[in-house]
């Protein structure tokens, strides 16, 4: 229909005139003469009415939007045809398209936090209705003359069904993506899954958001390009520039915010609508009360006021392993956290727990740019050096609000000297900071886990090896953990670490009464040598909780956490024995302590995700299931071998529903590990949360087989809840409880 329709009557409408044209639709405004009200009717264009495909994607468009009723979103009134043209009658909206709002003005925070809320409540109820939008960029977000956004055109709209069934496919490369008329996207405000021509999700919206929140923030485009192909280079392989840089007066919590809407693996995303306006209302309200500072107050390079968050506020940052030896990243990291650990114990410093360091680990930034994202006053850096018995350690603290560096040193040392390496390190960066140690702080600083340096290096591989679970893991961890005890008989924390290992031996790979006796001594032994040993009652709690004693287990795991709240063994065990319990509730609120404690300990998420999916709480347990993703894929990044969490990974995967890569995890762990219990019971949870059931008994049978089959775990695992009443399930669990185990 041209223009030449104007004035004319359309069933029951009269066309005033033409509002716009894009290439799934011509747009007129017409009035009503039935009702009396003035409305905009949509209509497929001429060129493409005969085409088959396009028609049917407008009626989907139709039924889709016609079903949804919300402030943020343009209203459909009607469907209808006109001499077989179909269109639809739908609100006419008095305003202007954010694209001309964006090049109008500079917006400010508490309006981009408000529209950004309103966009994400619609595509909240469009998700929950299972309609994708696919094309969320400015000129489809008017912005009204009552300051009131409305998400229009939900043209490339979809409905989320079966692919059997539906007999629709994804677009299969960029090719298809870009045809005329094919287009799923605007490509500026493309998803890196729409650029390669995957099948789309709610979360491909949510990147699409970020990059107009991107846009809104910075007045720039996240992912610029002169051509197509730039873009999709962008959007695939690069990451946008901070936002913080371009607009300094932003709070350091909304770049956060936008990354993570724009995080290029869509399981790292937010995964609902729902996820990211919470996040949006709240960052408003604190601005609003005042209780969180923007990023103009937090300080900058041009100098401004102290982060009044803590005028102390330190973040130490991951070292740089210089050697380059992928076996000293153990050591790296494992220095790192000790100096965590060792500036925690000054009361006058606030120090940022390992999570919140984690992303920047073998990354290339700023001491400004972490203290602008973290809201921090100063950031600790530098890099480690081994060469046999020689270590090159430097170090230096610099202040983030101006860039100046407040201490810097060089240490040239022997491996025996590095504890004192770390006490100096602290006492010298509380003096840079005017802080007076206490005597009690200095007696804590000086305190060492034992004399013996390779002993420490040793406990250190076996403590990395033992997270990992696998038999091959914790058989290397067990020689690693003696190897330390030779040198040192008297080193406490090394037989609390074997004593960990011996039962997770017994709970995983067969339960040998050897092998818990083995626990027993070497726990005894600990405690013995340091009675109020953390690592030693967290390997109490351990035995406990394999031998099913649940409130015993409680209580150990409670009195390491008071006297150690980042003791990762007790972590884990507490909340596996408040899930294993039945305590729900309970594991969910320690969940705020655990992840904060957390570092690179991925399995301290488990019993946390599995205990607020029993409590119903979807979106805690997707929230978990998240933060675990990440921590996975940077450990992996390092560890590549480490089999566990890669099965663990698999898992993550297939929950959210990405099967292929689900499969493809899997697949490779099991491969690694063919006859361990571990791999294949955590296998078999994949292949259940994917809704393959044949699959997964087969490799729930395998894991018995292999030597272990958890009963109080595996009954109330909410992955395999889809085999509970399966009768090959039923008689797995009969077998292993007439076996009395």
């Amino acid at each position: 229909m041209g223009t030449t329709v104007i004035g004319q009557t359309v069933s029951h409408y009269k066309i005033v005139g033409q509002l716009g044209q894009g290439g799934m639709g011509v747009v007129y405004q017409a009035e009503d003469t039935q009702l009396g009200r003035h409305v905009a009717l949509k209509f497929l264009p001429e060129k493409m009415a005969s085409d088959a495909t396009a028609l049917q994607r407008f009626q989907r468009e139709a039924r889709a939007a016609s079903s949804l009723n919300h402030p943020n979103i343009c209203t459909i009134y009607a469907i209808d045809q006109h001499e077989g043209q179909y269109f639809f009658a739908m609100e006419l909206i008095e305003g202007e398209p954010l694209t001309k709002k964006i090049l109008d003005r500079t917006f400010s925070i508490e309006q981009i936090l408000d529209m950004s809320a309103q966009i994400a409540d619609a595509l909240e109820v469009a998700h929950a209705k299972g309609i994708i939008h696919r094309d969320i960029k400015p000129a489809n977000i008017f912005f009204t003359t009552r300051d009131q956004i409305k998400v229009l055109d939900f043209g490339l709209a979809k409905q989320v069904f079966d692919q059997s069934k539906s007999g629709e496919e994804a677009p299969t490369s960029v090719e298809e993506l870009t045809a005329t008329g094919t287009t799923m996207g605007t490509v500026s405000y493309m998803s890196p899954e729409q650029a390669r021509g995957q099948i789309t999700d709610a979360r491909t919206d949510l990147f699409s958001l970020g990059t107009v929140i991107y846009q809104m923030a910075t007045g720039n485009a996240p992912f610029p390009g002169e051509t197509s192909a730039v873009v999709f280079d962008a959007i695939l392989n690069r990451d946008p520039v901070p936002p913080l840089l371009l607009n300094s007066k932003l709070p350091p919590e909304l770049q956060r915010i936008i990354e993570k809407c724009l995080e290029k693996d869509r399981s790292m995303r937010y995964q609902t609508a729902k996820e990211l306006r919470t996040d949006l209302l709240r960052l408003k309200r604190d601005l609003e009360s005042g209780s969180r500072p923007t990023a103009s107050e937090s300080g900058s390079k041009s100098g401004a006021a102290p982060v009044r968050l803590s005028e102390n506020a330190l973040v130490v940052l991951y070292f740089e392993n210089l050697s380059g030896a992928k076996e000293d990243e153990y050591f790296r990291d494992g220095m790192t956290e000790d100096i965590i650990t060792e500036l925690s114990k000054i009361k006058d410093l606030k120090v940022f727990p390992r999570p919140t360091v984690l992303p920047y680990r073998d990354k290339t930034v700023t001491a400004t740019q972490v203290g602008q994202q973290l809201g921090a006053a100063y950031v600790l850096g530098g890099s480690i050096r081994r060469a046999g018995n020689r270590l090159r350690i430097n170090a230096q603290l610099v202040d983030a609000r101006t860039d100046f560096p407040m201490w810097s040193e060089r240490y040239d040392r022997e491996m025996k000297d590095v504890f004192e390496v770390q006490d100096e390190m602290a006492r010298n960066i509380a003096q840079a900071l005017r802080i007076t140690l206490s005597p009690q702080e200095v007696q804590e600083l000086e305190r060492k886990p034992t004399a013996n340096t390779q002993a420490y290096d040793f406990y250190l591989r076996g403590r990395s090896y033992a997270r990992r679970l696998t038999r091959s893991d914790l058989e290397l961890a067990v020689q690693m953990f003696e190897r330390a005890i030779e040198l040192d008989p008297e080193f406490a924390m090394a037989y609390a670490g074997l004593s960990l290992v011996y039962s997770l031996f017994f709970e995983w790979h067969g339960k040998e009464p050897a092998t818990m006796e083995k626990a027993l001594a070497t726990c005894e032994r600990a405690l013995s040598l340091q009675a109020n040993l953390p690592e030693g009652l967290g390997a109490r709690a351990r035995i406990n909780y394999t031998q099913h004693k649940y409130d015993e287990a409680i209580g150990y795991a409670r009195q390491a956490l008071k006297l150690k709240p980042d003791c990762e063994s007790a972590n884990w065990c507490l909340g596996q024995a408040y899930f294993a319990s039945g305590r729900f509730a309970d594991a969910m609120n320690i969940s705020a302590s655990v992840v904060e404690a957390a570092g690179d300990d991925y399995n301290v998420y488990v019993p946390l995700m599995v205990s607020a999916e029993k409590l119903g709480m979807t979106e805690k347990a997707t929230e978990f299931r998240s933060q675990q993703t990440r921590m996975i894929r940077h450990h992996l990044d390092s560890v590549p071998e480490d089999v566990r969490a890669r099965i663990l990974l698999a898992c993550n995967y297939a929950a959210m529903g990405n099967a292929h890569e689900a499969v493809a995890e899997l697949k490779t762990a099991v491969a690694l590990r063919p006859k361990d219990a571990n791999v294949l019971y955590n296998a078999a949870c994949a292949y259940a949360l994917l809704g393959r059931k044949q699959e997964s008994i087969a490799l729930l049978t395998r894991s018995k087989e292999a030597g272990f089959l958890n009963l109080d775990w595996a009954t109330k695992d909410p992955d395999l809840t889809c085999l509970h009443d399966e009768p090959e399930f039923q008689a797995l669990i009969t077998a292993e409880r007439a076996a009395g185990r």
